[in-house]
């Protein structure tokens, strides 16, 4: 009998459609740390490129082929440890992620 987090976690992939809009966020979010970075010479808070490496790793995890349904469970599994590392950061020490 499996679990819920095995059956949430370990399940199929959702498709490209959804890995495209996570791998699209990330981007964004990428995209808009370096435009104040290099152009604005401003530089904002590491927030940003976590959130990034978060959404990446669940967009990367999603467009893997409905085979690969281990290796998408462990990107989702370090997309989790990810982001839940940054609320743990953001709570105790906030001053980590400030420029």
């Amino acid at each position: 009998m499996s679990s819920t987090v095995d059956r949430t976690l370990f399940s199929e992939p959702s498709g490209r459609l959804l890995g495209v809009v996570y791998l699209s966020g990330a981007l964004l979010l990428s995209g808009s740390y370096g435009y104040y970075v290099l152009l604005t010479d401003f530089t904002p808070n590491r927030f940003a490129l976590v959130m990034s490496a978060g959404m990446a790793l669940s967009g990367v995890a999603e467009s893997l082929p409905k085979r690969r349904r281990r290796a998408a469970g462990i990107l989702r599994i370090a997309s989790i440890s990810v982001l839940v590392s940054l609320l743990v950061v953001i709570t105790s020490a906030p001053e980590l992620l400030s420029a």
